[in-house]
């Protein structure tokens, strides 16, 4: 090798070290394994005494703590029949006695429309008819087929209020806030209404079987804010 082939392969060697070398391309974490819950309550099965037959819920996809379930009462100073909601927890607890209550997994508010404070349960209905208030039409005109006016949507299956509905009055006025069924399981636990509290129709047909006429329905404030990436009714 001659003296100037060294020094141009030396040369070509300086170079190659100063280059940089190329980056492998970032790793992106695995996303965590999906929950698996464990199968769900006998009372979660398909009811058929119904107008309208309601499917049973399929296993693996509610958190037990939504299940219905019988619990200490965590509000021993509310009368018997009292209805509290916890938004936060996404959990409404009907006040059977001092001792217990039962509980239920529910949706609630979205950002925007949560609503909070104390009401009376003024009356109860079966298969409901859904009548869209105007501020729910005036930010979606498509639902004007089913405004007061116009008579309101059929009940059924398809009826977003479900199977069962409790109403919510204050000072002998309507809050137009309900307590109704149609909640599909992926909405438990989550803020996805306009306002109203969503239940599964098994356990909503449960609470409209214990419900007390006259009695208190209690929202409580929520300490956090609430995220949602879309409205629902």
């Amino acid at each position: 090798m001659t003296r100037r082939s060294f020094i141009a392969l030396a040369g070509a060697g300086g170079l190659a070290a100063c280059a940089r070398k190329p980056s492998a391309p970032p790793t992106r974490a695995a996303p965590p394994p999906a929950p698996v819950y464990p199968p769900l309550p006998a009372f979660y099965g398909p009811i058929t005494t119904e107008p309208w037959p309601i499917p049973g819920l399929p296993d693996g996809i509610i958190a037990p703590r939504l299940w219905r379930q019988e619990v200490i009462n965590p509000f021993p100073e509310r009368a018997r029949g009292t209805i509290v909601i916890d938004p936060d927890a996404a959990l409404l607890h009907f006040v059977q006695g001092p001792d217990t209550a039962m509980r239920y997994g529910v949706s609630v508010g979205a950002a925007g429309f949560a609503w909070e404070g104390a009401a009376r349960l003024q009356f109860c209905r079966e298969w409901p008819r859904w009548k869209v208030p105007a501020t729910m039409i005036a930010r979606q005109p498509k639902l004007e087929p089913y405004s007061v006016a116009n008579g309101g949507m059929d009940p059924g299956p398809d009826n977003p209020m479900g199977a069962r509905a409790l109403y919510l009055f204050q000072n002998g006025k309507d809050t137009l806030y309900r307590v109704h069924g149609s909640a599909s399981p992926q909405e438990l636990g989550k803020a996805v209404s306009s306002g109203c509290i969503r239940m599964l129709n098994h356990d909503v047909i449960d609470l409209h079987k214990r419900a007390v006429h006259g009695s208190s329905v209690i929202v409580l404030p929520s300490a956090k804010p609430i995220k949602t990436d879309r409205e629902a009714a």
